[in-house]
């Protein structure tokens, strides 16, 4: 009898837990709720690639935002490390931070304005300053090696939500890596990008699965930036198998104690 009523317990815990995930797989893949509205809301939007809600518009890719365009850099800000070269001229070379009232300071030419503009731009004024007087048809390169004032925000199911510097270069996947990866329960295929381009709200999603095979860009990610991963219902709902299983195997284990 004992050895009976030991099976009926058992089979009991696990049919529970079975409902439990089959409750979970048979509600719409829809993550929870995240921050600038419900992923419903967005999810809804997706249905239709360039619907409008609101002034939130989904689309397929984003384009790079308005300052970035024609090939024109996002603008420089306070405390950017840049490495400035000048061909031919090795003693002018600087790795130069932005001080707080946007200016670097070069040989020769002192201090100038850098905050505010973009790299082609300075580029452009410090050959000027230097072919005023001091070299003829200078050539210079401006290479902004790290940026602090363009910075992006990494919510839902990242092991380190937060928010993190970007540099020129910047994509996807880096990001998501500086945000230390995706937590166990992340649905690497619902990774959504927020960005303002010219004053209006898109968002695109992005399944990490087919960029790290290469069937899809990595994308650039730019400062303004706002990544959110999104939850998986089947990966919880086969986490609450799990320890639904493990309270059964621990009762049955109880069961059978005199």
């Amino acid at each position: 009898m004992r050895n009976i009523s030991y099976s009926r317990s058992r089979l009991a815990l696990v049919a529970a837990a079975l409902v439990l995930v089959v409750s979970g797989c048979s509600s719409t893949e829809t993550p929870t709720s995240v921050a600038g509205g419900t992923a419903q809301d967005v999810l809804a939007l997706q249905g239709s690639a360039g619907g409008r809600a609101g002034e939130l518009r989904v689309v397929r890719d984003l384009p790079p935002p308005t300052d970035t365009q024609d090939g024109q850099e996002q603008p420089l800000a306070p405390n950017d490390i840049l490495e400035v070269d000048v061909f031919q001229a090795d003693s002018l070379d600087r790795t130069v931070q932005i001080d707080s009232a946007g200016r670097i300071s070069l040989p020769l030419i002192g201090p100038i304005q850098a905050a505010g503009k973009s790299v082609r731009v300075l580029e452009k004024e410090i050959e000027t300053a230097y072919g005023r007087n001091y070299l003829q048809n200078p050539d210079v390169t401006v290479f902004l090696k790290q940026s602090f004032g363009q910075r992006v925000t990494i919510d839902g199911e990242v092991a380190k939500a937060g928010v993190y510097p970007v540099s020129a270069s910047s994509t996807l996947m880096e990001t998501i890596a500086l945000a230390g990866g995706f937590r166990p329960i992340a649905d690497q295929s619902k990774v959504y990008v927020y960005r303002d381009v010219g004053g209006q709200k898109l968002v695109a999603n992005y399944d990490v699965a087919e960029i790290r095979t290469g069937r899809k860009a990595n994308p650039r990610i730019y400062g303004g930036d706002v990544i959110i991963v999104f939850t998986s219902q089947t990966k919880v709902a086969m986490q609450n198998l799990k320890e639904a299983l493990g309270i059964a195997t621990s009762a049955s284990r109880l069961a059978i104690v005199p």
